[in-house]
């Protein structure tokens, strides 16, 4: 089977059981993505599967035959540190790194989501621009565990990325305006 995977195409030879996990750790040596669960609970295995974010570790790789797949060794483009990446290191948004690339794949599976007006289950009114709250980032980003408990530095890096704030901080710049 041939699956694209961060702009390259990839030749496999595999089980029809072989996770996408595994074959991204196993047969391409792609280490990013970690196995934690092995259940899709914890989020440590996220990647994008044709620019949307899914767990690894539920997905059998011959399903994904001729589509493409980003890990978190493909988010850094040609001069270094993808924004969000460099975020997440000013925002020291990790602690034991373990779940890092699968936060990261998440994240940036969020960013597109938002940037195509998607809601949540927390978004407010259905009928303007999403806006990117903490509570927001939370809630979409729940899907993605960390044990050394970074989220708040999580949830700062997204926001930077994103260009949004917290409400209260634009309430203060507005009333200081």
């Amino acid at each position: 089977m041939t699956i694209e995977v961060n702009g390259a195409s990839r030749e496999v030879t595999l089980d029809n059981r072989t996770t996408l996990l595994d074959t991204l750790r196993e047969h391409l040596d792609l280490t990013g993505a970690k196995k934690g669960c092995d259940h899709g609970q914890c989020g440590s295995c996220t990647v994008l599967l044709d620019g949307r974010r899914v767990k690894s570790c539920l997905i059998f790789a011959v399903t994904v035959d001729g589509r493409s797949v980003v890990t978190v060794e493909g988010l850094a483009g040609p001069d270094g540190l993808s924004p969000l990446q460099a975020a997440f290191v000013a925002h020291d948004a990790f602690q034991c790194g373990y779940c890092t690339p699968g936060q990261l794949c998440s994240a940036r599976g969020m960013l597109d989501e938002v940037s195509r007006g998607w809601p949540s289950a927390v978004t407010e009114d259905l009928n303007t621009r999403v806006e990117l709250t903490d509570a927001e980032i939370r809630e979409r980003m729940a899907g993605n565990l960390c044990r050394c408990a970074a989220y708040p530095h999580i949830v700062a890096a997204v926001r930077e990325t994103a260009g949004a704030r917290e409400p209260a901080a634009r309430a203060m710049r507005a009333a200081s305006s």
